[in-house]
């Protein structure tokens, strides 16, 4: 018979077999409807923000093309040919205290100044609405400001109340509801104080050295292309090849939240995938049990005349139609994500997502939905074909012995290859998904040999004299045993589950913990060269028994490696951050305390010749860094070019003064700087914390405090946040997990059916069967879960100790709960699946033996 012919009668058995209803599949397309919808939901998300980030580039960017500058502004010829590119607009960034008229409170404000014309595009919404000149404009010698909601809270303030900003006094005349440019400018620990660009200057706080940030923003005549705004990018480099200033166009509006949204969607990805191969596992029961049920019906085809081909055929076309349902509701849920996610990520990226549907999101989520499900229904079908007609005539399964013909263990191994190439190509790092589907295939393997060494052991155990224990013992080695399925599906659920919540209570234990302790009590940062003495003795009368570190402190961006400009260098991600954005400087006769030399000397403390920097020796070595190679770096409008004389092992984890690169005193001399300071106070209170930022804020009003104890608690937050966000998303792999084991548990219910018939009719009472299969379930989870510590725990310490370079300990609450909820859900879900088979009657199981 043609194939083509084969297949169309293949397709009317099935449809007619499927008559029934979709009767011991709920499983099955749970599993798939779970990873699919993860896994295209997620994508989905990412690219509407990203599509809102794209459409919206020029409200979020502020202008068509943004040029920005650090601790100078535009010069004249700058300035000239930026304002004939089109209608410009200027602004100003900095940190900043702000404090109450009587100087009795204080809080740290991410301070922004604009000009007449801002915004370029988009509107700043403010409550109550006024406009421009009435909000922010001079009256009777007080600035008008607006500031977000959470300023006022810190400072128990309400609209028309006064504060004072540097020397200036402004008053408070309406809440920022809507700021259109605030991504452009960055993640901000402070809240925002919006100021016109007279009343910062009013104010004093903008001196030679102090760490402002200029941005300017052009608006480009109507109808200019995206050619013509890279044009100008390429003219501003060319024709001010020392600006040093970083260019953002309206294409590449917000590159940080990009970034982070691409990461966090891998990483996501990688999760749902997590789950849809843990579900993979319950397709796999799921069929076994179907076809073990359905042998009288294959027998009967072969019976007929039959051929093993066209019953792999038929149960086949069964198998992929259910997939597809399951695919179907999976791709609805991933394309509704992103209308939910618009209103529930409203508050906390500040870009409406894009709703729509995206194919390609969607088309990858069922694509790896199909792939799963033939990679695990190949095997249990290709034993199903071997089902001889004698199955008629005599209770035989196939599910608990035999492998599949080679071929079909072949095509099962070339899907999974295909899908693990597909998971490395679809991503964006190749390095994380090459680490992800390796940590599978070894979880896979070490699964499947901890189920095999637990049923070894359960064979090789001593004859034990309770009949319970003894019948959970055999239970757990006896052929077509649900140990493997449960020990590989609930093990790789709880292992990811393990390993993010060690991660996150390590995270946490070191912000709240050891990094506080380890960290000064503040930073003061834009401290004044002419006012340095005079702060320092401020300090030594406020308090004697501190310990107060300085260092100069300048603003510069890496513009060369070894004279090759940044943009031309291919350099790995975990080295690319150094090279981003604009680095903090510094220059020092001696060697920094806290840091040790790895390679070369430092210079002497009266060095006057070429310019030299010590480079950090871990940021070094990820940029392929050697003693004697040169970096370019561009502070002020110069490029300095400095050779490396020497590396340092930093330890970031101290909190203290770090920087990256430390120069030669002799390498900025006469540059303009300001000076960074920390004041160590050991077992401080808080209210000597208090006064002491108080006395200094009075004193020097210019200086910018940071309590770290409050920026901790900023960046505790966040983490928090992420970590609920990741929890979540690790619980649908765990979901899927105890879907499996419910699947397991159905795979495996015509056996204990028999099981408990035979042993009731022998005179075990329900209780005994209770209890045996208690136990049984009692112990296979006891085996997964230290499994799932051990390597959960190893996972966790290689990503905190190894990527995070942080100090990792194994957390005794993470081990007691990971042990809790695997012998909850083992004993728990078994007894569920088990007390319908207790109640069975016997004999209808006997007139079959």
């Amino acid at each position: 018979m043609p194939f083509s012919q084969t297949l169309k009668l293949a397709v009317r058995f099935s449809l007619r077999e499927m008559r029934g209803g979709l009767r011991g599949f709920l499983i099955f397309l749970t599993c798939i409807t779970l990873g699919v919808a993860a896994i295209g939901g997620v994508n989905s998300v990412a690219r509407s923000i990203t599509a809102g980030v794209a459409n919206q580039g020029q409200v979020l960017l502020g202008g068509d093309v943004r040029f920005q500058l650090n601790q100078r502004e535009a010069n004249p010829d700058e300035l000239a040919f930026l304002k004939g590119l089109g209608t410009l607009s200027e602004s100003s960034n900095m940190r900043s205290m702000v404090r109450l008229e009587d100087g009795s409170d204080q809080s740290l404000a991410e301070v922004k100044a604009v000009d007449g014309a801002y915004p370029l595009f988009g509107t700043l919404v403010t409550d109550p609405a006024l406009p421009r000149e009435e909000l922010l404009g001079e009256k009777a010698g007080v600035f008008g400001a607006a500031a977000a909601d959470l300023l006022f809270e810190r400072l128990g303030l309400k609209v028309g109340d006064r504060v004072k900003l540097g020397n200036a006094t402004f008053e408070l005349r309406a809440k920022i509801i809507t700021e259109p440019d605030a991504i452009s400018e960055g993640f901000g620990f402070a809240p925002r104080l919006m100021v016109s660009s007279a009343g910062l200057a009013a104010s004093g706080l903008v001196q030679p050295g102090s760490l402002v940030e200029h941005a300017y923003k052009v608006r480009l005549p109507e109808g200019a292309t995206e050619a013509q705004t890279s044009a100008i990018r390429k003219q501003a480099g060319q024709q001010f090849p020392q600006a040093g200033w970083s260019i953002r166009t309206r294409t590449n509006a917000a590159p940080a939240l990009s970034a982070n949204i691409e990461r966090f969607s891998q990483f996501l990805t990688l999760v749902g995938l997590t789950a849809l191969i843990v579900g993979g596992v319950g397709v796999a029961n799921a069929v076994r049990a179907y076809l073990d049920g359905k042998r009288g019906v294959i027998a009967t085809f072969k019976s007929l005349g039959a051929s093993g081909g066209f019953v792999f055929t038929v149960y086949l076309v069964q198998i992929m139609m259910i997939a597809a349902i399951g695919v179907a509701i999976g791709l609805v849920l991933g394309a509704l994500m992103p209308y939910a996610a618009a209103a529930a990520l409203a508050s906390v990226i500040p870009v409406p997502a894009q709703g729509g549907i995206y194919p390609g999101a969607l088309a990858m989520a069922a694509l790896f939905g199909f792939l799963v499900t033939l990679a695990f229904a190949l095997l249990p079908l290709g034993r199903a074909r071997n089902v001889p007609a004698t199955a008629l005539f005599r209770e035989m399964g196939f599910g608990g012995g035999g492998l599949a013909p080679l071929r079909y263990v072949a095509v099962a191994a070339g899907l999974a290859v295909l899908l693990a190439a597909l998971s490395i190509w679809f991503s964006s790092d190749r390095r994380i998904a090459l680490i992800f589907v390796g940590a599978t295939i070894f979880a896979f393997v070490v699964l499947r040999a901890v189920g095999f060494g637990v049923q070894w052991l359960a064979r090789k155990s001593p004859r034990v004299r309770s009949t319970a224990l003894r019948l959970a013992i055999g239970n757990i080695h006896r052929p077509g045993a649900l140990t493997p399925s449960v020990v590989l599906s609930l093990g790789l659920g709880l292992t990811l589950l393990v390993t993010l919540a060690l991660i996150d209570g390590n995270l946490r234990r070191q912000i709240a913990g050891s990094l506080p302790e380890q960290a000064p009590n503040f930073f003061f940062v834009d401290i004044q060269a002419s006012d340095l003495d005079a702060f320092s003795a401020l300090i030594e009368k406020e308090a004697p028994e501190g310990k107060l570190v300085r260092v100069p402190m300048l603003r510069g961006r890496v513009m060369a490696l070894n004279g090759v400009e940044v943009q031309k260098l291919k350099v790995p991600p975990a080295g690319a951050w150094v090279l981003r954005g604009d680095r903090g400087l510094t220059y020092a006769k001696n060697q920094p305390e806290n840091s040790t030399l790895s390679a070369g000397t430092w210079w002497p403390q009266d060095y006057q010749g070429e310019p030299l920097v010590s480079f950090s020796a871990e940021e070094g070595n990820e940029l392929g860094l050697k003693l004697g190679d040169t970096v370019t770096v561009n502070v002020l409008g110069r490029n300095v070019t400095a050779k490396i004389a020497n590396f340092r092992e930093v330890k970031w984890e101290s909190m203290g003064i770090n920087f990256v690169m430390v120069f030669s005193p002799n390498t900025f001399a006469g540059a303009p700087h300001s000076w960074l300071a920390t004041l160590s106070i050991p077992d401080a209170p808080i209210s000597e914390e208090a006064r002491i930022l108080n006395s200094v804020t009075k004193t020097f009003p210019a200086v910018t405090s940071v309590r770290v104890k409050d920026a901790l608690e900023v960046v505790n937050h966040l983490v928090g946040q992420l970590g609920t966000a990741i929890r979540v998303a690790a619980s649908v792999a765990l979901i899927a997990s105890v879907l499996v084991l419910a699947g397991a548990l159905a795979a495996g219910n015509r056996a204990r059916i028999h099981d408990a018939v035979v042993l009731k009719t022998l005179g075990a009472t329900r209780r005994t069967l209770i209890a045996a299969f208690s136990l049984e379930y009692m112990l296979i989870g006891l085996a997964t879960a230290i499994f799932a510590l051990a390597a959960g725990g190893a996972a966790a310490w290689f990503v905190v100790a190894r990527i995070m370079k942080l100090p990792a300990v194994f957390l005794p609450e993470v081990a007691v709960a990971t042990l809790l909820i695997a012998l909850t859900v083992t004993v728990g879900i078994g007894l569920l699946g088990t007390w319908r088979v207790l109640g069975h009657k016997a004999a209808p199981v006997l007139r079959n033996l």
